[in-house]
């Protein structure tokens, strides 16, 4: 919940403006007009100090005990406790918080069009064609560098361009390095593609 809710505060930001929260989750900022502080995604956050504050009491606990039952042990009751009832509480911000949550897709897309993320996919597309990867990793390397000296980015740089680079670019890399394929294809475990988001989300309501 900790590592969700820095994803959440860094996404709302408006340096990423990826998604929006809800009004009820947020409150305005004293003196700026324009802001909205995601308070609620902060105080999850802050919550996990708490958890990790009463593992470490039962563990504090556990380390001068022999190996037998103590009543030292009766302390990890209200650790347990606590934490069980903090973990509640966060879920039940947390839950309408994600779901009220606004997804600001232009912005996604706008952002993962920069940085040049699908250069590894230009690499495998001269690999597929028969070149070693060192050497399609040099070539893609140079024409990361002239794209940047250029303002363009890899789906825009014309054909030509990239036939003199090699001989071995064709019509066809445009939908080899286009996001949408290189997001589609990772559909190994973990991996981005819709297929195995599928599978993860599966997995995740069969454990819940």
């Amino acid at each position: 919940l900790s590592r969700f809710s820095e994803e959440i505060i860094l996404w709302s930001s408006w340096e990423f403006k990826f998604i929006e929260l809800d009004d009820s989750f947020t409150t305005g900022s004293s003196i700026m007009p324009q802001k909205k502080n995601p308070d609620m995604a902060e105080l999850v956050r802050g919550k996990t100090g708490r958890v990790y504050g009463d593992l470490f009491t039962m563990l504090t606990v556990l380390k001068g005990i022999p190996l037998a039952y103590n009543k030292d042990m009766q302390e990890d009751k209200e650790c347990i406790f606590d934490s069980i009832a903090t973990v509640k509480q966060c879920l039940k911000v947390f839950a309408p918080m994600i779901e009220t949550m606004k997804v600001i897709k232009e912005n996604m897309y706008s952002a993962a069009q920069k940085g040049f993320i699908n250069a590894t996919d230009l690499a495998d597309y001269l690999a597929k064609k028969g070149l070693p990867f060192r050497s399609a990793y040099k070539i893609v390397g140079q024409i990361v560098a002239h794209c940047i000296d250029n303002g363009l980015v890899l789906e825009t740089m014309p054909l030509e361009d990239y036939k003199k680079y090699s001989d071995l670019f064709e019509e066809d890399l445009f939908t080899e390095i286009s996001l949408e394929t290189c997001v589609s294809k990772r559909i190994s475990a973990g991996g981005t593609g819709p297929e195995s988001v599928e599978k993860q989300i599966a997995y995740v309501e069969k454990f819940i």
